[in-house]
């Protein structure tokens, strides 16, 4: 309705024009009818209107916009059916307008193309692969129109071509647009198919400089670097590595050979026994020698002491585990500790040459090897057995203390030996309390050294004295709440011998000045001092 009071009001001017001058040429009508400016491109076209519009029929206005936006490919497009025009329908391909404006202005945008929305699959170049994932300025440079962007991989990757074109420019023929690296060559169709890790094997590594005649087929020509053996093995390394993996080892050695390999020689490298190059000739072969010992000499810990059969002793599985069973193969079967104890504690000399350091019946006592470790010094004899056992040399030891004149009772039994005994002549330890306990003592002999008349040994804190039974002398009275220290105040040896006069406690306190004797019993009890009994004397 805008629209249409816009056309009453421009036709009203146009018709005051007309009557006020008769001299309006044909350019200023139409520039007075123009909805709006054109763009910039359009500029110079903007006051010759059939340069672009067709006012007899308008359904020639897509032709005239083709005429000159034809740009070498649109009408060919629209013609073949092909690019992004082409697959337009009949009805969008001849009305340009329904995608293209004008009159929005000079710096209008009548492109409506979203790059963020548009459809590539519209266009003769599908987006697979890694392209999906690029950003539209990657290939669509901001100086290029869309249609003029390339569309073969060599346009946009000559720079990424490592190759330096020397294989052309269908780089299509090789690689993948999922994956630059991934490619598509088929080398199994040459004379020498890629197998095991010559698949992942990049291609300038075998084609040095992009030279792909002439490239060398036997293992030996590329690897040679890298052969460890140093030609001593020859140049058919197929004979026992394979492209699979260069670690793994073909060569049967258990069937071409007369020394089958066990154990831990499986996992030995050749070059361990195979020293010289002497797999290269089959004379050299027999001097490799196939006893233990020839290879082993410089291992054997024994420097020789044990002879030169390691196989007696030793396996293939490990030449830590020992398989010589000391029990059954000899009269001296290992028990308790003796299982873990070295061959060499034992056996000090040659096996085979020195008999002595062979263990027989004669040999077989304790003594024979424990002399140095005899903590008695000898004193408690040679038969070690008869408190000791191979199980432990001191904590299994089967001596039985209540047999002895010092039964071990209460927390004597949990003791160690050595708490007590302090020298290896046990005879000699002395059985009084007062021996060992002598620090343990808080009364500081006041109480004598006796200390089982109060104690037992089954808690130094458990003690138990009764003074009315054990002595003559009764506490009673006041007597009952003094301490021991108040009456026994001096040290002593053995048996107390304590005075029981009161005097002799009491002569502080007599304010007698000892007119009335010593006998303060007499008169006093010992419930109160000031207690005094006078009945007896009257």
């Amino acid at each position: 309705m805008h629209q249409f009071y816009l056309v009453i009001v421009r036709l009203t001017l146009l018709l005051c024009l007309v009557t006020a001058s008769s001299v309006l040429n044909a350019e200023s009508l139409e520039s007075l009818l123009m909805p709006g400016e054109v763009i910039k491109g359009h500029e110079k076209y903007e006051h010759e209107c059939t340069q672009c519009h067709d006012t007899a029929s308008k359904d020639k206005q897509g032709q005239i916009c083709v005429q000159c936006h034809a740009h070498e490919n649109i009408r060919d497009d629209m013609s073949n059916k092909t690019g992004f025009h082409g697959r337009l329908s009949s009805s969008t391909q001849n009305d340009c307008k329904h995608c293209h404006t004008e009159h929005k202005g000079r710096d209008a945008r009548i492109v409506l193309l979203n790059p963020s929305t548009f459809d590539h699959r519209k266009t003769d170049f599908l987006l697979d692969g890694a392209h999906a994932k690029t950003s539209c300025n990657a290939c669509h440079k901001p100086e290029m129109k869309y249609s003029e962007s390339p569309s073969d991989c060599y346009s946009c990757h000559k720079k990424s071509d490592v190759h330096e074109g020397k294989q052309g420019k269908k780089c299509e023929s090789c690689h993948k647009t999922s994956n630059w690296k991934e490619t598509g060559f088929d080398h199994d169709k040459t004379d020498f198919p890629l197998k095991g890790t010559h698949k992942d094997t990049s291609c300038d590594a075998c084609h040095i400089n992009q030279k792909y005649k002439d490239t060398p087929k036997t293992c030996f020509d590329c690897h040679q670097v890298n052969d460890i053996h140093r030609g001593d093995f020859g140049k058919k390394c197929e004979s026992c590595h394979n492209s699979k993996k260069w670690q793994e080892i073909l060569f049967d050695h258990n069937k071409k050979t007369d020394f089958p390999l066990y154990g831990k020689h499986t996992k030995a490298s050749c070059s361990s026994c195979h020293t010289s190059g002497d797999v290269k000739s089959e004379k050299s072969k027999k001097k490799l020698p196939k006893q233990c010992y020839g290879c082993h000499k410089n291992d054997d810990s024994h420097k020789g002491q044990y002879g030169k059969e390691c196989k007696t002793c030793h396996t293939s599985e490990s030449w830590q585990k020992q398989k010589f069973d000391h029990d059954k193969k000899t009269d001296f079967p290992l028990h308790g500790k003796h299982k873990d104890v070295a061959c060499s504690s034992c056996h000090k000399g040659n096996l085979y040459k020195d008999k002595k350091n062979t263990r027989d019946k004669k040999t077989s006592a304790c003594i024979d090897c424990h002399k140095s470790d005899d903590a008695h010094k000898g004193k408690q004899g040679d038969e070690c057995d008869s408190c000791h056992n191979e199980k432990d040399w001191h904590d299994s030891v089967i001596f039985d203390h209540d047999l002895t004149r010092f039964p071990l009772i209460g927390m004597h039994a949990a003791t160690q030996c050595e708490e007590c005994h302090l020298s290896t002549a046990y005879a000699d330890t002395s059985s009084g309390c007062n021996h060992c306990h002598a620090g343990d003592d808080t009364h500081k002999t006041r109480l004598g050294t006796n200390c089982e008349s109060c104690h037992n040994p089954n808690s130094w804190q458990t003690w138990l004295f009764d003074h009315d039974k054990a002595t003559d002398f009764t506490i009673d009275g006041a007597h009952e709440d003094i301490g021991c220290y108040d009456c026994h105040r001096t040290k002593s040896e053995g048996k107390l011998k304590a005075s029981k006069d009161c005097i002799s406690c009491h002569r502080s306190q007599d304010i007698h000045n000892r007119q009335f004797g010593r006998h303060c019993e007499e008169c006093h009890s010992t419930k109160s001092f000031k207690d005094i009994n006078m009945n007896k004397y009257k």
